[in-house]
């Protein structure tokens, strides 16, 4: 596998490659999976037999480990490209698993370079290249978007395999793949029992959430192009009506949030968890009644923290996309077709008002996590190796 990213980082992209890994790992297959210099050892969290080689740390002060672009990667990509290289020589890996439209590129290089022995290589899409570019304000000048978007069709149309993770980009790659078949394969969860009232009370107390709270929960990047400003921004207009409700926010970058929360005097309803460790993130969903993801459609990723928050059966509210309703049964969920602050306000007053409307949804949505698993993935992805190998 080629990852050009910081393996392992606490997210959505990450958590993708670790678990597609540990599936394929459990079916019998050796993985090697190529990296950056920086990201935790997996090792640290897991037993496993997964082989994580990383670059050299020629970019020493490089210690980024959110999402988003940087014009360091460039170069970081360069040395991925060497790393490669010498992995697939001295390995001899029966197949190429890329993540991302930088992996996927680099393992088209290798497809040339190692001609002699033919490699097949599975290109595996999370989301849009120029959709993330521009979420993160990238790519404002027209003639540097037009150049990436033709650069995004080319690499899309690489690979002899290609699979997406959320169906808003279904039609994107295929459109770049004229004849070649599009693979959906949805992120997952690993189902967990629930807890009962007695748990749940233990658990606040941890994490020193006040009794009887109604606790509405976000994990995930605290990143802007992710929607979490607009969780922010619902927070004062849903206290003036709704004074015994809690707000649990996981992951990082959070300097800015604590400030944030302590700017506008909302601190003693907000509880911030972070660094957000994703083998303690269904610890934290836990502490919820409510699970909220307010990503829009924009950057074309599924959002795998809503498998997450159906795995420990929150009520979820969340945009109104194809990728979403995937996921979720129409009656397991509110779908919002606008996401902003005042949305997002509606919708947490909706539960809180109507617990029986809460119930039904959270019983609904934990129905249907059961057609999502990492297992499922994992031979979904053995079938298609064996096709290539072919």
């Amino acid at each position: 596998m080629i990852a050009p990213t910081p393996f392992f980082s606490h997210r959505g992209t990450h958590i993708r490659i670790l678990e597609e890994a540990r599936a394929l790992e459990q079916l019998g297959h050796n993985i090697m999976i190529v990296t950056y210099h920086n990201g935790d050892d997996i090792g640290d969290y897991i037993k496993t037999n997964i082989d994580v080689r990383r670059i050299r740390r020629w970019l020493f002060w490089y210690k980024k480990t959110e999402a988003g672009p940087d014009w360091q990667k460039i170069l970081l990509n360069i040395f991925l490209i060497v790393k490669s290289f010498n992995m697939i020589r001295t390995w001899k890996p029966d197949i190429l698993h890329a993540h991302l439209h930088e992996g996927v590129l680099i393992g088209r290089l290798m497809q040339i370079i190692f001609f002699m022995r033919r490699r097949p290589l599975v290109s595996d899409f999370h989301g849009s290249l120029v959709g993330e570019m521009r979420s993160h304000g990238y790519l404002g000048v027209p003639p540097i978007g037009s150049i990436f978007r033709v650069l995004e069709k080319w690499i899309s149309g690489m690979g002899d395999k290609a699979v997406v993770s959320g169906e808003e980009n279904m039609e994107v790659i295929q459109n770049a793949r004229d004849d070649k078949e599009v693979i959906l394969l949805s992120d997952g969860a690993n189902i967990l029992e629930q807890l009962n009232d007695e748990d749940i009370v233990k658990l606040r107390k941890k994490y020193g959430i006040p009794k009887n709270r109604f606790v509405v929960v976000y994990t995930g990047a605290l990143i802007e192009n992710k929607g979490i400003n607009y969780i922010l921004e619902s927070i004062p207009f849903v206290l003036q009506d709704i004074k015994d409700i809690h707000f649990v926010i996981g992951g990082f970058p959070a300097e800015w949030v604590r400030q944030y929360v302590i700017d506008r005097n909302i601190a003693e309803n907000v509880t911030i968890v972070s660094p957000l460790n994703y083998f303690s993130l269904a610890e934290v969903n836990r502490l919820g009644d409510v699970g909220i993801d307010p990503k829009d459609a924009g950057v074309k990723q599924a959002s795998g923290k809503i498998l997450q928050y159906m795995a420990t059966g929150l009520g979820i509210i969340c945009a109104d996309r194809p990728t979403n309703h995937k996921y979720l049964s129409d009656s397991s969920a509110q779908f919002l077709k606008v996401i902003d602050a005042h949305s997002l306000t509606g919708a947490i007053k909706k539960f809180y008002e109507n617990r029986d409307f809460l119930q039904l949804c959270r019983q609904n949505a934990y129905k249907d996590i059961e057609k999502f698993g990492w297992q499922k993935n994992g031979k979904e992805l053995e079938k298609i190796y064996k096709e290539i190998i072919k």
